[in-house]
Parts: structure tokens; C-alpha cells; sequence
């Protein structure tokens, strides 16, 4: 049973920081790829950044710069530390785990319940 939880949503000024955490429990054989979506009221889930097992990584264009993500694939943990909030980014985040818990079954996402980021002074 694979299960994600995510901590460190919360409430913040514009300017301030939060750190979002995800850590993904279940019988993976290989994580290749780990993100953070997030959605907003009316608009739709989009990509913040991902990172795959290399270290490699990408982020959407409003956040490059401001946010870092990172993983530690010995502990199957994803996190997302967010600088120069804006009350635009002010959304539901999702954490997304796309891994492999068979040798039978190609990769699958998964994904967190989310967590509120709001962002307003």
C-alpha cells in the first residue's frame, strides 16, 4: 500500500518562506520521478517542479528562482522550499511520486492529499 503525506503547508505573508515536506511509504522498487503540482481555485493542477532520481530538475516558470526542490531517495522523501512568497502562488500543493512497486507493472503516479499555501498579508 503505498501512501504520501505531506506536512508544512500553512499561512504566510508575501515575502516570507514555507517548506513543504512529502515522504512516500510503501514497497517501491525505484522512484524515478518526484514533484510538486499545485492548484489554485478555477485554474487548473500544474506542475511547481519535479526532480528525478539523478537530481535532476525543473520548475515551472512563475516559481524558477524563488523555490528549490530537492529528494533523498534513501529515505523516499521529497521537499520543496519555497522563498519571495507571492499571493499567486497561494493554492492547494499536491506531492507526485510516479514509482515502481512491481517488476510486472511499469511506473504509476501517486499522489499526496494536498496541503493549503496561502500567501496574503
Amino acid at each position: 500500500q503505498v501512501q504520501l503525506v505531506e506536512s508544512g503547508g500553512g499561512m504566510v505573508q508575501p515575502g516570507g518562506s514555507l517548506r513543504l515536506s512529502c515522504a512516500a511509504s510503501g514497497r517501491f522498487i525505484s522512484i524515478p520521478n518526484m514533484g510538486w503540482y499545485r492548484q489554485a481555485p478555477g485554474k487548473q493542477r500544474e506542475l511547481v517542479a519535479g526532480i528525478i532520481s539523478d537530481g535532476s530538475t525543473n520548475y515551472g516558470i512563475s516559481v524558477k528562482g524563488r523555490f528549490t526542490i530537492s529528494r533523498d531517495n534513501a529515505k523516499n522523501t521529497v521537499t520543496l522550499q519555497m522563498n519571495s512568497l507571492r499571493p499567486e502562488d497561494t493554492a492547494v500543493y499536491y506531492c507526485n511520486v510516479n514509482g515502481r512497486v512491481s517488476l510486472f507493472r511499469a511506473a504509476s503516479d501517486y499522489w499526496g492529499q494536498g496541503t493549503q499555501v496561502t500567501v496574503s498579508s
